[in-house]
């Protein structure tokens, strides 16, 4: 277990390429949210012996305490939650074949903190619901198709044809309609605990995104490994969320570039390969553009 201060960019083997990377970046005194990574020999542990070492859960619940005093915050806490991100990764890299958990930590407690935190009730009622669908499928293996059901007749009731749409009275109607669709297909409740979610989370995102990489390439990672890090509601340089205040960048097409476009930002992050989900356009020089107005803290470094 290596919180991002202390591992280096040549422990790749160790940290996977991710883990190293990010650790690389911190100690240059890049702007990194802080975050552990657990190892890949804990990972081929695990796929050897199908449990979590007590050392190892040990040793996360001392990374968490880490991390609760780097944020302020504390994991689980119905009035200032830390909530995190479980991702997988590997030495080498291995694009859209890792698992992803988001905003870790939400629970019927939690989501009330978060609205009043980010004075944002629909994004935290849409990033719960995130949360329970990422965590069924990744985790408790439930397809999504069952979840994104559920989202397109809340949409086509309402007569919408784009998630942002969706309000927070929506969102909350949705929750439980996806916690049915758990207990339906495992005979459980989802789960309310964050320390039970986190550790249910930490498995089978390396078990998982190392099946995903045999299948589709016909080869295994061999040694993936797993990082945790806050999701935090400060503007960035500190924050990690992607849909509040601050965006993901992503290169654009070189006709886009040529029309004076730097960088492309999705409204909505996660799932943005489908239709109804958006990316802006952050023109090269927008000091007065509706972007440095809604995206601030994205246009100014720039």
């Amino acid at each position: 277990m290596y919180l991002f201060h202390e591992g280096r960019a040549d422990m790749r083997m160790l940290l996977g390429g991710k883990g190293a990377n990010l650790a690389e970046m911190t100690n240059i005194g890049l702007p990194v949210p802080p975050g552990f990574t657990i190892t890949t020999e804990v990972c081929r542990e695990y796929q050897k012996t199908k449990q979590l070492d007590p050392e190892v859960i040990e040793q996360v619940n001392a990374a968490l305490t880490a991390l609760e005093q780097q944020t302020g915050k504390k994991f689980g806490d119905p009035r200032n939650p830390l909530l995190v991100s479980v991702r997988s990764g590997a030495p080498i890299s291995m694009p859209g074949m890792m698992d992803t958990v988001l905003n870790l930590g939400l629970n019927d407690e939690t989501v009330v903190a978060l609205a009043e935190l980010t004075g944002n009730e629909r994004f935290a009622w849409d990033s719960y619901r995130r949360f329970i669908q990422m965590f069924s499928n990744v985790v408790l293996g439930i397809e999504l198709h069952n979840f994104e059901a559920i989202l397109e007749a809340h949409k086509k009731r309402n007569g919408f044809t784009q998630d942002i749409e969706l309000q927070a009275e929506h969102f909350k109607a949705i929750v439980p309609e996806y916690k049915a669709v758990v207990e339906k297909h495992t005979g459980k409740p989802f789960p309310m605990d964050p320390r039970e979610q986190l550790m249910a989370a930490i498995a089978p995102c390396s078990n998982r995104g190392t099946t995903r990489a045999r299948r589709s390439t016909g080869r295994s990672t061999r040694s993936p490994t797993t990082w945790v890090r806050p999701s935090t509601c400060r503007p960035w340089p500190s924050a990690t969320w992607g849909r509040l205040r601050d965006g993901r960048l992503l290169h654009p097409q070189p006709e886009l570039r040529r029309q004076g476009v730097l960088r492309r930002v999705p409204a909505q992050r996660p799932g943005r390969g489908r239709g109804g989900r958006h990316p802006h356009a952050v023109p090269d020089r927008p000091p007065e553009g509706d972007h440095a107005r809604g995206l601030p803290a994205v246009v100014r470094p720039l």
